[in-house]
């Protein structure tokens, strides 16, 4: 039976900007990310019926960890008066309604100190028994995908009604690349979204290239010292150039698949004597049919 991981940030931003703003509770509340992260959540149980779920949490966006190795990690997200990650202003005070939200269906919500949502959802992915559907809209989670162990990811870029389930076979046709290869891959291309550069002059085909030779940045600077015969001079010479962001890349790129992870219940919650608290947050906030919808998908 299936084990399903939220990303919540990744769903809560999407659902934030593709619901439209005029979605207020009551009090003028906004309350459109929480709408969408809700239905998005409902369907979501619908298609893949969990019989385990967890909402996952940033204990840290910029984990001290990854900044001390890599001072420029999320940088470009920075808001530099307070320091924080930059975040719409009406999304910011949805964020605590929803976590009550969650708290009230009994939804377990998981964040730890100083790792990501993703170092998070890739512990569980490693320890838990499959079949693990991590729902994200970003590529991170891509690294974690085992056919073996049916560790897919439910990729959202494009929407629920049009998302990727993304397995080994979806990684190699997209990238040209090893499906199990991807963080290597990731490591030479870097990833704008989050202030990573990879190898200065590496883009994704000549990542790509790179990816299908050599199963390790170790690997391919051995092979760019040695004049390997599949890199081409000018490619080998920028692999030795980046030797100092490769040292760091495999620690700042991977998720941490160690996170001490707290005791949580994941099973999916059993319906509560009485749903009136749940029926008075509705109201209160103006949450209409999605949260019914949700009702619905668990079944009470």
């Amino acid at each position: 039976m299936t084990l399903m991981l939220l990303d919540s940030a990744s769903l809560w931003y999407r659902a934030y900007y593709g619901m439209p703003d005029t979605l207020v509770a009551p009090d003028g509340t906004p309350v459109n990310a929480i709408r969408g992260y809700i239905d998005m959540t409902a369907r979501l149980i619908g298609i893949y019926k969990p019989d385990r779920i967890v909402a996952c949490l940033d204990g840290d966006w910029r984990p001290s960890w990854r900044v001390e190795l890599f001072p420029e990690y999320k940088a470009n997200r920075v808001d530099e008066e307070s320091e924080e990650e930059e975040e719409p202003e009406t999304l910011t005070p949805q964020i605590p309604i929803l976590l009550d939200l969650l708290d009230l269906f009994g939804i377990p919500v998981v964040g730890v100190d100083d790792f990501e949502a993703d170092d998070v959802m890739a512990t569980y992915a490693q320890i838990e028994r499959g079949p693990i559907r991590i729902v994200t809209g970003d590529r991170d989670l891509f690294q974690m995908v085992d056919d073996d162990r049916d560790i897919k990811v439910v990729y959202l870029a494009k929407g629920i009604s049009q998302h990727d389930l993304v397995d080994l076979n979806y990684v190699s046709n997209k990238y040209q690349i090893p499906g199990e290869r991807y963080a290597l891959f990731a490591m030479f291309r870097g990833d704008p979204s989050d202030g990573l550069p990879g190898v200065r002059g590496i883009g994704e085909k000549g990542a790509a290239l790179i990816a299908n030779h050599f199963s390790s940045v170790e690997e391919a600077l051995t092979g760019a010292h040695d004049g390997h015969a599949a890199l081409p001079a000018a490619l080998a010479k920028k692999i030795i150039a980046g030797a100092h962001y490769l040292s760091i890349a495999p620690t700042v790129v991977q998720v941490a698949r160690n996170v001490s992870l707290p005791q949580v219940n994941l099973a999916m919650p059993t319906a509560p004597a009485d749903l009136s608290q749940i029926y008075q947050f509705k109201e209160r906030y103006g949450l209409g049919a999605s949260v019914d919808r949700l009702i619905s998908a668990l079944g009470w």
